[in-house]
């Protein structure tokens, strides 16, 4: 998943803009400089986690030359979360998720997730094994 996904991303529940991004593991990427028009994202920098008005600069030639690999989103308002895997956002509405595979998820990454969504994330949390 690149970075600059996170401009257009909203929770698909509430609608909650911007989301919560905690990456786990990215890799390094080539881009081609010349291809990089400044600044990408329109709304929100989520390599800098802030608005892109509030920016004195952006970071757009670093941002591009990383992809996410693992990680997850949080919706600061609903508490809901979505994993991050094989590059892939996986933000499907709660009645289509496998709870198996979401607390498999949290439970190999707790040490790295944030206590709100380990104790009270929707649709699925520890709390509940």
């Amino acid at each position: 998943m690149k970075y600059r996904l996170m401009d257009v991303l909203a929770c698909p529940i509430c609608k909650n803009f911007p989301l919560t991004m905690l990456v786990f593991n990215e890799k390094e990427v080539e881009r081609k400089n010349a291809d990089i028009k400044k600044p990408i994202c329109e709304i929100f920098c989520s390599f800098k986690k802030d608005f892109v008005r509030k920016l004195d600069t952006t970071p757009c030639e670093e941002c591009e030359s990383k992809e996410i690999i693992e990680g997850i989103l949080v919706c600061d308002k609903c508490n809901r979360w979505y994993p991050i895997i094989d590059e892939i956002p996986r933000m499907l509405p709660d009645g289509l998720r496998k709870k198996e595979d979401d607390i498999k998820f949290l439970k190999a990454h707790e040490n790295e997730i944030e206590d709100r969504v380990k104790k009270n994330g929707l649709p699925f949390n520890l709390s509940e094994v």
